[in-house]
């Protein structure tokens, strides 16, 4: 059976982060996910916070990534939300974005999420053989200085786009999330990809599941709903459009809409934002018209579903929306 997440920004103030997940638990996520965007508070507070008030779903960040952070410092936050969730933490890596504005180079991403994969792995499991990679290796003998778990690491998620990521993940991976997509066609795409590297590595591609994830925007008011999602979508559709292979934005559109937002000027640029690319990159509108989007995700093979922010007009009310009536439409 398909499940349906919901993830959150990192900019809220403490206590918010428990509600809004006591929340969606009870109204029956399945997975409750927080961003490591760029600049936004770090996840991993966040998440301990939704671990205490939460019994149930999986939690994690989509996605840390292997350049700001360690894999030993990763591994280490890990841990933490293990045993704050009771063994419901899942490890995501990407490759991240926009690291170039803090003088971040991102060299050989391939072997960057390898290796903190193999790694973060190893120093949950308590395997001290060593690990010799390109980009990172653990010398023989090294482990974490406090209790680990022990046991077989957690689910592994990387957030990715394109063909040798999603080739990666069919080697190592239990999950490909591809970030900022609400478009069915994306689907069998990625499969395909995953095939490639699954094949390779002597696995099913079956074995790695497929989840899609978007701006969010639900009220009973479509119109307000959409405006908004449109102001949201045009802070990175120059980034996914570009990705996004199988069907091409009208000409000029993202240049057009780049420019406006490097000037500052979100809402004017996505105003630009026809319905139709709307549609492609968020789940925005009535929750009939969201629920119909997101049916056309899962239609189309994806495994999962995870709403993005900021989910409706405010934070409780689009998370109690998306609970009550985009949910049960979507189990039914």
């Amino acid at each position: 059976m398909a499940e349906i997440g919901i993830a959150f920004q990192t900019d809220k103030p403490p206590g918010v982060y428990g509600r809004l997940a006591a929340a969606a638990e009870a109204h029956g996520f399945d997975v409750v996910s927080v961003f490591a965007d760029l600049l936004y508070q770090p996840p991993l507070p966040a998440l301990l916070e939704m671990a205490r008030a939460t019994s149930r779903v999986r939690l994690g960040a989509a996605c840390l990534n292997p350049y700001t952070q360690h894999p030993y410092e990763i591994a280490g936050g890990l841990a933490a939300l293990d045993a704050a969730s009771g063994g419901r933490g899942y490890l995501g890596l990407a490759r991240g974005s926009w690291l170039d504005a803090i003088g971040v180079s991102q060299r050989q991403p391939l072997a960057h999420l390898r290796d903190a994969a193999a790694i973060v792995r190893a120093l949950l499991a308590g395997d001290d053989r060593g690990y010799s990679g390109t980009a990172y290796r653990l010398a023989p003998g090294v482990r974490l200085r406090y209790p680990v778990p022990g046991r077989v690491p957690p689910l592994l998620l990387l957030g990715t786009w394109g063909p040798r990521g999603a080739a990666l993940a069919g080697e190592i991976a239990d999950e490909v999330k591809v970030g900022g997509s609400a478009n069915p066609a994306v689907v069998p795409l990625l499969r395909d990809r995953i095939a490639v590297g699954a094949r390779a590595a002597g696995r099913s591609p079956g074995q790695v599941k497929v989840v899609l994830g978007a701006v969010t925007v639900v009220d009973a008011d479509g119109a307000a709903a959409r405006r908004l999602a449109r102001t949201e979508v045009a802070k990175y559709l120059a980034v996914v459009a570009a990705l996004d292979t199988t069907r091409e934005l009208p000409a000029g559109l993202a240049d057009r809409i780049g420019g406006l937002v490097a000037a500052g000027h979100d809402e004017a640029a996505g105003t630009l934002i026809p319905d139709e690319v709307l549609d492609r990159f968020a789940f925005a509108g009535t929750p009939e018209h969201v629920a119909a989007l997101a049916q056309r995700v899962l239609d189309a093979g994806a495994d999962r579903v995870e709403f993005g922010t900021p989910h409706g007009l405010t934070d409780d009310g689009g998370v109690a929306l998306l609970g009550t009536a985009v949910l049960p439409a979507l189990r039914r």
